[in-house]
């Protein structure tokens, strides 16, 4: 029973980390990434006219549409160098996304009047030395001209400009040493892509909705246009993550079974201890389905109690896990505590689980009663 109990428990509590995990996760990249992003097969820009606005606009669901460019600039702030990629974005996207929430210092904010900001990962402002309460001089970005020749002039090969840091975000390593974001107006200039974009990055009433919404877009938009949710631009992380969660299920379920075998042994012992019994009750009419069905029931509460029982207390942990915090993680990062997230489906899968292998486990020793049954009789 306790064998049973302990492994319901555990993966109760497993299979609560990993969505939790992956909720976490979903939730990081959502922060930069948008729930449906618009982009060519082939090819790095195109023009802001290019596709019909207004129409995508008006699709049902679609909440935000802001245009984006993105490319490799060279920044510079005082000694120091460090190549990043630009991500040039209107309001909408600040809007739409939510980088509010993994602003780490300053104030979130691309434009202030006519002057232009912007905001720095993490890793990118600590290989530059930015201090948001030290800064007094603007940083400088260099962009590689279109059209330069090879040149040892820098005003001959880079177009460059000034801009103030307003706030530093921190995600995670991926966009916090890659990353900084700029007015789209700012942007284009600097890489002379005026009206051109990367992408048209765009933001939903509803998650659930994702892939219904894109499919309503790719319908009117031009064929060398590709349409991509959030999850299909992650696609490799988010199947990698419920395998290793899949996998783990397999292997807890096999320890499981092997301790459920214990179970199987006891009820064996209890038939041979109970061979004068059986006999007596046999002798009275006490049928062989009857013997089958009682052996079958004590099996079965077994891994009733012991199975729910580990369920249960499985629960309570991640209970306290999602409003305590029992294990913390390291200070400064995205979650205070470990992230989990209790899925009823996962819960399901648990005590069916259980059942089949209680089952399983009241079922074999049985047989051993069925094919000793006519001996009890002769005897």
């Amino acid at each position: 029973m306790l064998g049973v109990g302990i492994g319901a428990m555990a993966l109760v509590v497993v299979l609560s980390a990993f969505n939790g995990l992956e909720k976490l996760v979903g939730s990081m990249y959502s922060s930069f990434q948008p729930d449906i992003r618009i982009e060519l097969k082939e090819g790095k820009t195109f023009h802001l006219d290019s596709l019909p606005a207004e129409q995508i606009r008006a699709i049902e669901g679609v909440k935000f549409l802001s245009p984006s460019i993105e490319e490799t600039i060279l920044l510079k702030y005082k000694e120091a160098q460090y190549f990043v990629t630009a991500k040039g974005v209107t309001d909408e996207f600040l809007d739409m996304s939510g980088l509010d929430s993994m602003i780490y210092d300053g104030t979130l904010k691309l434009k202030e009047g006519n002057v232009n900001f912007m905001v720095l990962g993490y890793g990118v402002a600590d290989q530059l030395n930015v201090f948001l309460n030290h800064v007094f001089e603007p940083i400088k970005t260099y962009a590689a001209k279109r059209d330069a020749t090879v040149s040892t002039q820098i005003h001959e090969a880079f177009n460059t400009d000034l801009i103030y840091p307003s706030a530093i975000f921190s995600i995670n390593p991926e966009f916090d040493y890659q990353y900084v974001v700029m007015p789209y107006d700012y942007t284009s200039k600097l890489l002379q892509q005026k009206d051109r974009v990367s992408s048209y990055e765009i933001g939903i009433e509803d998650d659930e909705n994702a892939e219904k919404v894109a499919e309503l877009i790719q319908s009117k938009i031009p064929i060398q246009y590709k349409v991509k949710t959030r999850y299909q631009l992650n696609e490799l992380l988010y199947k990698t993550n419920q395998t290793e969660k899949w996998i783990t299920f397999f292997i807890l379920t096999f320890i499981l079974g092997i301790a459920s075998f214990n179970m199987l042994g006891s009820l064996t012992v209890l038939i041979l201890e109970k061979k004068k019994d059986l006999h007596t009750l046999s002798a009275m009419g006490f049928t062989r389905s009857a013997m089958k069905k009682t052996f079958q029931l004590e099996g079965m509460l077994i891994s009733i109690i012991g199975g729910g029982g580990g369920i249960a207390v499985g629960l309570i942990l991640c209970l306290i896990q999602q409003n305590v915090g029992l294990l913390k993680l390291q200070e400064g990062g995205v979650s205070p505590y470990y992230p989990i997230e209790i899925q009823l489906l996962d819960i399901i899968s648990v005590v069916l689980i259980v059942a089949v292998i209680g089952f399983i486990c009241s079922w074999l020793p049985t047989r051993w009663l069925l094919n000793k049954n006519s001996q009890f009789e002769r005897n």
